[in-house]
């Protein structure tokens, strides 16, 4: 498991949470493998509780399965979560890209290009955590801009089935175009049209549905069978 540094106003309860949810999110903890709270704990060098909190939380999400007298297990991946996961999103941000393209300024729009240079740099060099990481930052931009933050914590209650999948996406998917999603995105919204920018979100967030048989041929023992 990878460790996180743990933020100074962060409780232990919250770093451990955001530690789990993201070694999941990433495949550091692979689906279907079983999860110790004594071993997280040593880890974290945190005490069995906070972990023990953070793991009932995932499960809220169905991220995880507890087990009773067994444990606790990283769930397969569930299409139907997946996608209700994906309409809570797609409903949500295409309203927000929405009002981020009307009230967006310039240092907002020259931001979102910085963080796609950055995505282009990664690219070329295949470091998928990095593009995973700023593609992350990207959509959260558009919350922020349009100040609907409340949502987006909503929305990544949700997200993590859609973010594994995701994550899946850019290590087995061969030609990867989400880079030049943003990209148009970010066009749209320097030329002050909320229509086009949220027909090309809508149809960034769909991609997935088209990759899903790639995704479960290179990960077939992900999935149920």
């Amino acid at each position: 498991m990878k460790v996180l540094q743990k933020y100074s106003n962060e409780s232990s309860r919250e770093y451990a949470y955001r530690t789990i949810r993201e070694n999941i999110v990433e495949l550091e903890i692979k689906p279907g493998s079983m999860i110790s709270e004594q071993d997280i704990a040593q880890e974290l060098n945190v005490s069995r509780t906070p972990v023990h909190e953070a793991l009932l939380e995932l499960s809220r999400s169905k991220i995880v399965d507890i087990l009773p007298q067994r444990g606790c297990s990283v769930s397969r991946i569930n299409l139907e979560l997946v996608e209700e996961a994906v309409f809570v999103r797609r409903t949500i941000e295409c309203a927000v890209i929405e009002e981020a393209c009307r009230i967006a300024t310039e240092q907002d729009l020259a931001e979102m290009r910085d963080n796609i240079r950055l995505q282009d740099f990664y690219l070329a060099s295949k470091t998928i955590e990095k593009i995973m990481e700023l593609d992350n930052k990207f959509h959260e931009a558009l919350y922020r801009i349009s100040n609907k933050m409340q949502c987006y914590y909503m929305v990544q209650l949700m997200n993590v089935h859609f973010d594994r999948l995701r994550s899946m996406s850019l290590y087995s998917v061969k030609e990867i175009k989400i880079v030049d999603d943003h990209r148009a995105i970010v066009k749209a919204m320097t030329d002050k049209d909320p229509a086009l920018a949220k027909q090309i979100l809508e149809k960034h967030l769909s991609r997935l549905h088209v990759d899903v048989e790639d995704i479960k041929a290179h990960y077939p023992e992900y999935f149920p069978e």
